[in-house]
């Protein structure tokens, strides 16, 4: 049973890593793309900002498709269109080829995303539930660690256009894991309620649900301070601070190395004090941390070495609010599963493609617009902690 369940983890792991490899393989091509395509740099950051909005859209439409149809059909259809796109983006003549591209390959690597989250709720709840999530996302969070480090290297000895060709690979791995190692979770009784219909309807029912939109949104605005960061990291370390695309890579691989091992420890504390206290504590240190860096900043502390210690720790503290928030969101929406991960994941990566834009307007060349959103997005998840978990209580385990 237990080698089961990390088999689960693995081959969800994996899966889920797929469309996340293409943004994080590409951030230290950024720069280079703008100069061989002759594109600006709002430009080439909307090719990232596709990528996200397709990302949330496609979630919306995978999530009850797969409610109807099961987890793997919708899981097959989305890599083949990553993969197309992919080959599609490694071909792209010029930056507009390119973004259209890139809506194309997010809408495939959004089943990626979405599906394997219902698959957990497929088959737990609860503590256990919170325990795959984190190992699910110790091998999704592989690819911040490795996927930047592959990517400045391909970039540096054959180009940027190879880190789409190492893409359409990871998707071709990717049907051939799910089709040998990924059971169907959704038998074919539990479909028969599962419509169109009851898909709005089970959105209706969603968007009334102030505690899951909540839940929904502290995880938004924490993953959208991330993704702040990967807009414009590349920048900001490559350009204004003078780093390489290999030194960029593994200073980024380093903060995702703390939000990964933090995550870890998400099964331990969950089962001793609680899902909801462990989100409280969680993004209270995460918005402070990110807040004093502000206001280092401002203060006129431009130093690369400062942000980087303040965002290893402020990472890792985000680590244990992502799994732990879509646990809660879930638990209470089991035949819904696939319709509340979508609505789940597209209004995160929605709120992180606004965030991502209004940070981009404000871009100066130095770091004081990342660091604000940052900082902005992290204190809306504090508030919206304690309006919707405010009233919960710790509730250690007790003693056997």
């Amino acid at each position: 049973m237990k080698s089961n369940f990390f088999k689960t983890a693995l081959v969800l792991g994996l899966l889920s890593a797929i469309g996340p490899f293409a943004i994080d393989m590409y951030l230290p091509a950024l720069p280079s793309i703008g100069q061989s395509l002759g594109a600006s740099m709002s430009a080439v950051q909307a090719s990232l900002m596709a990528f996200f909005i397709s990302l949330g859209i496609g979630q919306i439409i995978y999530g009850p498709v797969s409610d109807m149809v099961g987890r793997k059909a919708p899981m097959y259809f989305g890599m083949t269109l990553f993969a197309v796109g992919s080959i599609g983006c490694a071909l792209a003549p010029d930056i507009q080829t390119l973004v259209v591209l890139r809506f194309i390959q997010g809408l495939g690597a959004s089943a990626g995303m979405v599906i394997p989250r219902a698959v957990v709720r497929d088959l737990h709840t609860g503590h256990d539930a919170a325990r795959l999530m984190s190992l699910l996302m110790l091998v999704f969070s592989v690819s911040p660690i490795l996927a930047p480090l592959a990517g400045s290297l391909l970039i540096e000895t054959i180009g940027w256009r190879s880190v789409f060709w190492a893409v359409t690979v990871a998707a071709i791995l990717g049907l051939i894991l799910l089709a040998t190692s990924l059971p169907e979770t959704r038998p074919p009784e539990e479909r028969l309620g599962s419509s169109v219909r009851s898909a709005l309807s089970g959105y209706g029912v969603l968007l009334r649900d102030r505690h899951f939109l909540g839940l929904v949104f502290i995880g938004a605005f924490g993953i959208s301070s991330f993704f702040a960061y990967l807009a414009n990291s590349s920048f900001v370390m490559i350009d204004h601070y003078g780093l390489t695309p290999r030194q960029y890579s593994l200073a980024f691989a380093a903060n995702a190395a703390s939000f990964i091992g933090v995550s870890q420890l998400t099964g331990r504390l969950t089962g001793k004090f609680g899902l909801a206290p462990v989100v409280k504590v969680a993004v209270t240190a995460y918005a402070a941390i990110m807040l004093i860096l502000l206001a280092v900043n401002l203060m006129g502390v431009d130093r690369l070495d400062v942000m980087l210690g303040l965002l290893f720790l402020g990472f890792g503290f985000l680590g244990l609010v992502i799994p732990t928030t879509a646990v809660l969101a879930l638990d209470d929406h089991g035949p819904i599963a696939g319709t509340a991960s979508a609505l789940m994941g597209t209004l995160q990566f929605v709120t992180g493609a606004v965030i991502m834009a209004i940070t981009g307007l404000f871009v100066d060349g130095t770091a004081r617009p990342m660091l604000a959103g940052i900082a902005c997005s992290s204190a809306v998840a504090f508030v919206l902690s304690w309006v919707t978990l405010g009233h919960i209580k710790a509730t250690p385990r007790a003693a056997p």
